[in-house]
Protein backbone atom coordinates (compact mmCIF):
# COMPACT_ATOMS: atom_id res chain seq x y z
CA UNK A 1 0.00 0.00 0.00
CA UNK A 2 2.96 2.29 0.52
CA UNK A 3 4.57 1.78 -2.88
CA UNK A 4 2.35 4.11 -4.95
CA UNK A 5 0.90 6.49 -2.35
CA UNK A 6 -1.97 8.83 -3.04
CA UNK A 7 -1.01 12.39 -2.26
CA UNK A 8 -2.93 14.49 0.23
CA UNK A 9 -1.16 17.68 -0.79
CA UNK A 10 -2.72 20.35 -3.00
CA UNK A 11 0.82 20.84 -4.38
CA UNK A 12 0.48 17.52 -6.23
CA UNK A 13 -2.43 18.78 -8.37
CA UNK A 14 -2.20 20.04 -11.96
CA UNK A 15 -1.26 23.74 -11.88
CA UNK A 16 -4.52 25.42 -12.94
CA UNK A 17 -6.65 23.18 -10.75
CA UNK A 18 -4.17 23.44 -7.88
CA UNK A 19 -4.47 27.22 -7.77
CA UNK A 20 -8.28 27.06 -7.78
CA UNK A 21 -8.32 24.36 -5.10
CA UNK A 22 -5.95 26.36 -2.89
CA UNK A 23 -8.09 29.48 -3.17
CA UNK A 24 -11.28 27.54 -2.37
CA UNK A 25 -9.72 25.77 0.62
CA UNK A 26 -8.31 29.09 1.88
CA UNK A 27 -11.79 30.67 1.59
CA UNK A 28 -13.34 27.75 3.47
CA UNK A 29 -10.81 27.94 6.28
CA UNK A 30 -11.04 31.75 6.48
CA UNK A 31 -14.81 31.32 6.90
CA UNK A 32 -14.26 28.93 9.82
CA UNK A 33 -14.85 25.62 8.06
CA UNK A 34 -12.77 22.56 8.89
CA UNK A 35 -11.24 21.02 5.77
CA UNK A 36 -9.53 17.63 5.79
CA UNK A 37 -7.90 16.56 2.55
CA UNK A 38 -7.95 12.80 2.05
CA UNK A 39 -6.65 12.50 -1.54
CA UNK A 40 -5.39 14.60 -4.40
CA UNK A 41 -3.16 13.03 -7.06
CA UNK A 42 -3.39 9.25 -7.39
CA UNK A 43 -0.59 7.56 -9.35
CA UNK A 44 -1.92 5.45 -12.27
CA UNK A 45 -0.17 2.42 -10.76
CA UNK A 46 -2.21 2.78 -7.58
CA UNK A 47 -5.41 3.21 -9.59
CA UNK A 48 -4.56 -0.04 -11.41
CA UNK A 49 -4.05 -1.91 -8.12
CA UNK A 50 -7.22 -0.50 -6.61
CA UNK A 51 -9.32 -1.15 -9.71
CA UNK A 52 -8.31 -4.76 -10.23
CA UNK A 53 -8.25 -5.75 -6.56
CA UNK A 54 -11.87 -4.58 -6.35
CA UNK A 55 -12.84 -6.36 -9.58
CA UNK A 56 -11.35 -9.65 -8.35
CA UNK A 57 -12.63 -9.37 -4.76
CA UNK A 58 -16.08 -7.91 -5.33
CA UNK A 59 -17.02 -8.62 -8.94
CA UNK A 60 -15.60 -12.09 -9.44
CA UNK A 61 -13.07 -11.20 -12.14
CA UNK A 62 -10.81 -14.13 -12.96
CA UNK A 63 -7.36 -13.03 -11.74
CA UNK A 64 -5.79 -14.73 -14.75
CA UNK A 65 -7.51 -12.12 -16.97
CA UNK A 66 -5.91 -9.07 -15.33
CA UNK A 67 -3.52 -7.37 -17.75
CA UNK A 68 0.00 -6.53 -16.64
CA UNK A 69 0.84 -2.90 -15.93
CA UNK A 70 4.29 -1.33 -16.48
CA UNK A 71 6.17 -0.83 -13.23
CA UNK A 72 3.74 -2.86 -11.10
CA UNK A 73 5.16 -6.23 -10.08
CA UNK A 74 2.16 -8.15 -8.76
CA UNK A 75 0.93 -11.70 -9.12
CA UNK A 76 -2.86 -11.52 -9.14
CA UNK A 77 -3.22 -15.25 -9.69
CA UNK A 78 -2.10 -17.19 -6.62
CA UNK A 79 -1.16 -20.86 -6.97
CA UNK A 80 -1.19 -23.91 -4.75
CA UNK A 81 1.99 -25.79 -3.83
CA UNK A 82 1.25 -28.04 -6.82
CA UNK A 83 1.19 -25.04 -9.17
CA UNK A 84 -2.58 -25.07 -9.68
CA UNK A 85 -4.55 -21.84 -9.72
CA UNK A 86 -5.88 -21.15 -6.22
CA UNK A 87 -8.87 -18.94 -6.90
CA UNK A 88 -9.79 -18.62 -3.21
CA UNK A 89 -6.29 -17.49 -2.25
CA UNK A 90 -6.33 -15.01 -5.14
CA UNK A 91 -9.68 -13.58 -4.07
CA UNK A 92 -8.63 -13.49 -0.41
CA UNK A 93 -5.51 -11.49 -1.29
CA UNK A 94 -7.60 -9.13 -3.42
CA UNK A 95 -10.09 -8.68 -0.54
CA UNK A 96 -7.20 -7.82 1.78
CA UNK A 97 -6.01 -5.19 -0.70
CA UNK A 98 -9.52 -3.74 -1.01
CA UNK A 99 -9.72 -3.53 2.77
CA UNK A 100 -6.27 -1.97 3.10
CA UNK A 101 -7.14 0.67 0.49
CA UNK A 102 -10.57 1.19 2.15
CA UNK A 103 -12.30 0.88 -1.23
CA UNK A 104 -16.10 1.10 -1.17
CA UNK A 105 -16.89 1.28 -4.91
CA UNK A 106 -15.12 0.38 -8.12
CA UNK A 107 -12.20 2.79 -8.63
CA UNK A 108 -11.66 4.04 -12.16
CA UNK A 109 -8.46 3.14 -13.96
CA UNK A 110 -8.19 6.69 -15.25
CA UNK A 111 -9.84 9.47 -13.32
CA UNK A 112 -9.52 13.11 -12.45
CA UNK A 113 -7.34 11.94 -9.54
CA UNK A 114 -4.82 10.29 -11.90
CA UNK A 115 -4.82 13.53 -13.93
CA UNK A 116 -4.28 15.75 -10.88
CA UNK A 117 -7.69 17.35 -11.39
CA UNK A 118 -9.55 16.19 -8.27
CA UNK A 119 -9.42 16.49 -4.51
CA UNK A 120 -11.27 14.43 -1.92
CA UNK A 121 -11.89 16.55 1.14
CA UNK A 122 -14.32 16.54 4.00
CA UNK A 123 -15.75 19.95 4.81
CA UNK A 124 -17.64 20.78 8.00
CA UNK A 125 -18.70 23.89 9.90
CA UNK A 126 -20.91 24.97 12.77
CA UNK A 127 -23.77 27.45 12.45
CA UNK A 128 -23.85 29.64 9.37
CA UNK A 129 -20.92 29.96 6.99
CA UNK A 130 -19.89 33.33 5.55
CA UNK A 131 -17.59 32.49 2.67
CA UNK A 132 -16.12 34.50 -0.16
CA UNK A 133 -16.77 33.36 -3.71
CA UNK A 134 -13.95 33.61 -6.27
CA UNK A 135 -15.10 37.14 -7.20
CA UNK A 136 -14.88 38.18 -3.49
CA UNK A 137 -18.67 38.31 -3.10
CA UNK A 138 -19.60 37.19 0.41
CA UNK A 139 -22.04 34.29 0.46
CA UNK A 140 -23.87 33.33 3.62
CA UNK A 141 -24.90 29.70 4.00
CA UNK A 142 -27.45 29.36 6.77
CA UNK A 143 -29.12 26.06 5.94
CA UNK A 144 -27.54 22.61 6.20
CA UNK A 145 -26.16 20.25 5.71
CA UNK A 146 -23.00 21.81 7.11
CA UNK A 147 -20.83 19.66 4.85
CA UNK A 148 -19.56 19.51 1.29
CA UNK A 149 -22.97 18.12 0.32
CA UNK A 150 -24.48 21.58 0.79
CA UNK A 151 -25.79 22.75 -2.59
CA UNK A 152 -25.09 26.41 -1.84
CA UNK A 153 -21.49 25.55 -0.91
CA UNK A 154 -21.20 23.62 -4.17
CA UNK A 155 -22.30 26.76 -6.01
CA UNK A 156 -19.52 28.67 -4.24
CA UNK A 157 -17.05 25.93 -5.18
CA UNK A 158 -18.10 26.31 -8.81
CA UNK A 159 -16.99 29.96 -8.73
CA UNK A 160 -13.49 28.55 -8.11
CA UNK A 161 -14.00 25.97 -10.89
CA UNK A 162 -14.28 23.14 -8.36
CA UNK A 163 -17.32 21.00 -8.99
CA UNK A 164 -19.01 18.48 -6.73
CA UNK A 165 -21.43 16.42 -8.81
CA UNK A 166 -20.61 12.75 -8.21
CA UNK A 167 -23.54 11.10 -6.42
CA UNK A 168 -22.60 8.99 -3.40
CA UNK A 169 -19.06 10.43 -3.28
CA UNK A 170 -19.37 13.24 -0.73
CA UNK A 171 -15.72 14.32 -0.53
CA UNK A 172 -15.03 14.41 -4.29
CA UNK A 173 -14.45 17.79 -5.95
CA UNK A 174 -12.96 18.04 -9.43
CA UNK A 175 -12.34 20.24 -12.45
CA UNK A 176 -15.57 19.09 -14.10
CA UNK A 177 -17.60 17.22 -11.48
CA UNK A 178 -16.51 13.75 -12.61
Amino acid sequence: MNRFPTSTSLDALASSFRDNARRFVEALRAAGATVKIAATYRPPERAYLMHYSFRIAKQGLDPQRVPAYPGVDIEWCHRSAAGEVDLEASRRAAREMVQAYAIVRLPALASRHTEGLAVDMSIRWQGSLKIKAADDAEIVIEQGPNTGDNVKLQEVGATYNLYHKVPNDPPHWSSDGR
